[in-house]
C-alpha cells in the first residue's frame, strides 16, 4: 500500500471515529459519553481508538471544530447580493436538509451551548465574523427598502432557531403533525413554511 493510500485510509478511520464521537456526545453529552461507547460506535476496539486519539477532551474539541467548519463550508457560496428571498430560500433549504440528515450534529452543538459553550468559546470567532458580515448585507436590504428595519443579528438567530428545532425536536414535530413514528420530516415542506413565515415578517411596512 502506498503512502497516499495509507494516508487516505487513516483519514477514513479518523472520520469514522469523529462521526462516532459526534453521535456519542449527542446522545450522552460530554460528561456521559465514554471512549468505550465511541469505540463501539466506530466498530473498533478501545485500544485501537486510543491509537488514533489522545483523549476524550481532544476528540470532543476536534468534533466541535469539525462542526463549525462544516457549517461554514455548507453556507459558503450563497450569493447575498441577489436579494432577501433567493438568499433566504437557499440558506434555509441547505440548513434544513443538513440538520434533518444529520440531527446528531445539531444535538451535540446544542448540548455544548447548554453547558455554557466552554469549548466553543475558543472556536467560533470566525462564525461571529461571518455573522457580522451577513448583518451588513441585511442592513443594506433595509436601506434599499427591500425589508423592514430589523436587528440583523437577531434575524439570523431566529432563522437558526427555526431550523435547528426540527433536528432537536423531530419527535415532537412528527407527533404534532400526526405522522407515524417512522415518518421522516420533509425538508422541502419545512423550507416553504419557514421561508414564507420569515419573508412575511420582513415585508416593508
Amino acid at each position: 500500500m502506498s503512502r497516499v493510500d495509507l494516508a487516505e485510509k487513516r483519514d477514513e478511520i479518523l472520520q469514522t471515529i469523529r462521526d462516532a464521537a459526534i453521535a456519542e456526545f449527542a446522545a450522552h453529552g460530554f460528561s456521559g459519553a465514554s471512549t468505550q461507547g465511541i469505540a463501539a460506535r466506530a466498530a473498533i476496539t478501545k485500544n485501537r481508538l486510543h491509537y488514533y486519539i489522545t483523549s476524550k477532551d481532544d476528540l470532543y474539541a476536534d468534533a466541535l471544530r469539525y462542526i463549525v467548519a462544516l457549517w461554514d463550508e455548507m453556507f459558503h457560496g450563497i450569493d447575498m447580493t441577489q436579494g432577501p428571498e433567493p438568499f433566504l430560500r437557499e440558506y434555509i433549504s441547505r440548513k434544513l436538509h443538513h440538520v434533518l440528515a444529520h440531527p446528531e450534529i445539531a444535538r451535540m452543538f446544542t448540548a455544548e451551548i447548554m453547558r455554557g459553550a466552554p469549548v466553543l468559546q475558543g472556536l467560533w470567532q470566525p462564525a461571529r465574523e461571518a455573522t457580522l458580515r451577513a448583518a451588513q448585507v441585511v442592513e443594506g436590504w433595509v436601506e434599499a427598502g427591500l425589508i423592514r428595519p430589523i436587528d440583523p443579528i437577531l434575524l439570523q438567530m431566529h432563522i437558526w432557531a427555526l431550523t435547528q428545532h426540527h433536528a432537536l425536536h423531530s419527535v415532537e414535530t412528527v407527533f404534532m403533525l400526526g405522522l407515524s413514528n417512522e415518518a421522516e420530516l420533509d425538508p422541502d415542506r419545512l423550507t416553504e413554511e419557514i421561508v414564507a413565515l420569515v419573508l412575511n415578517g420582513l415585508r416593508p411596512q
